[in-house]
């Protein structure tokens, strides 16, 4: 198949929506198919064929409401006269998906929308943006969602769109079939007796950091440790030593022992944070089916979460962790019940062998159905069905 993925951004560039995007084209060309990645420039990206890929790049940023920069233009007419057996748009409320909507009947090939989540749904903002949606996904041979049940799907159910698949997020076996390199915590100037909390994310105001914080100081962990680890969390950890405001959290986690790192490492050392951890602690706040939780389901690593997403499908589906609920606010964004996942926390911290086997039992699913290749087969098959429906 000759294969356009059209997104946002692409390596060198690192994200979620990046990782899906390369996991997915890397293994379709592997797989001996032609794939061209559609996306915007990068200033780092010195070569247009990364592994096999194909990369189009366009000096293009934006989207339909902040409205749209750059050489749009080009974009819509590559998409226009490209000779594509199959299109597929990755992430609505982004330029690559939304500069092509009102295009979609001039564009030769079979479309496919990968929504991942619809995060704008409640913004007034948007309210012509999805007021139109309905008749955009109607006009796509295929809508392919991450979860079974999450607002996207639900949207998209509201207004009678049936031409829809699941495939859920994975991890890469390359990365979680290995043994960590060397011992992390010894690395750290720390026992490598203690007990490691991990969070991996970038420091975005939306992803936890913050309520990651309270509900460790406030669980019973012992002399724990909280790694963050992502891009930015030094500027956290600069607030955290500096700001009046974390001084109570600060003050709390050196009268018991506890201590919370900040570190940006590479992917490689990322990786092997999540397999040496104890358990990932991700109270994010907005998500659509977080990667993470793949990962830590890999790692073997227990993982307690917001309901951010669809992170208790997630959980549901692996049974390799736990969610704990909070409220959601009119922007849709989910605030855990801190208080709650603290004794969560606490206790699940407190039962090694029930750690070791939701662990073993979320790495067991993983194994079975999450892992990139299986993912990247779910998506071709898609694929076909698709063109042979034409």
């Amino acid at each position: 198949m000759r294969i356009a993925h059209c997104v946002e951004s692409y390596l060198p560039a690192i994200g979620g929506m990046v990782e899906v995007v390369r996991q997915l084209s890397e293994r379709m060309v592997r797989g001996g198919h032609e794939v061209t990645v559609l996306t915007s420039s990068h200033p780092d990206r010195h070569d247009h064929t990364i592994n096999g890929v194909r990369i189009r790049e366009f000096a293009v940023s934006g989207n339909s409401v902040r409205g749209v920069r750059g050489e749009g233009s080009s974009y819509v007419d590559a998409l226009l006269t490209g000779d594509f057996d199959i299109v597929v748009f990755f992430a609505a409320q982004q330029w690559a998906t939304d500069l092509a909507l009102p295009h979609l009947p001039g564009i030769r090939g079979r479309k496919v929308l990968v929504p991942t989540g619809f995060s704008a749904l409640n913004d007034p903002a948007w309210k012509d943006y999805f007021d139109k949606m309905p008749g955009w996904m109607a006009g796509m041979d295929l809508n392919i969602f991450h979860s079974e049940g999450y607002q996207d799907v639900r949207f998209a159910q509201a207004h009678g769109i049936r031409n829809t698949a699941c495939i859920p997020n994975g991890a890469a076996e390359e990365e979680f079939d290995t043994p960590a390199h060397g011992n992390l915590l010894t690395s750290l100037g720390i026992r490598d007796d203690r007990t490691l909390i991990l969070h991996v994310g970038s420091f975005t105001n939306i992803k936890g950091h913050k309520e990651a914080m309270r509900i460790f100081v406030k669980a019973a962990t012992g002399d724990a440790v909280l790694l963050f680890v992502g891009n930015g969390v030094y500027e956290l950890e600069r607030l955290f030593r500096t700001h009046w405001r974390f001084l109570p959290l600060r003050l709390r986690a050196m009268r018991s022992g506890k201590r919370i790192l900040f570190r940006e490492f590479d992917r490689s050392t990322t990786v092997d944070a999540m397999k040496q951890a104890d358990l990932f602690l991700f109270p994010s706040q907005v998500e659509c089916s977080p990667i993470v939780l793949f990962e830590s389901m890999a790692a073997r690593v227990p993982f307690l979460a917001s309901e951010a997403g669809n992170a208790a499908e997630i959980a549901r589906w692996g049974g390799g962790g736990w969610t704990v609920p909070g409220l959601r606010d009119e922007h849709g964004r989910m605030h855990i019940d801190v208080e709650h996942a603290a004794k969560k926390l606490g206790t699940v911290m407190a039962d090694r062998d029930l750690l070791l086997r939701t662990g073993r039992s979320g790495r067991d699913a993983w194994k079975a159905q999450f892992t990139w290749r299986a993912i990247a087969d779910r998506y071709l098959h898609a694929y076909h069905q698709v063109i042979d429906r034409a």
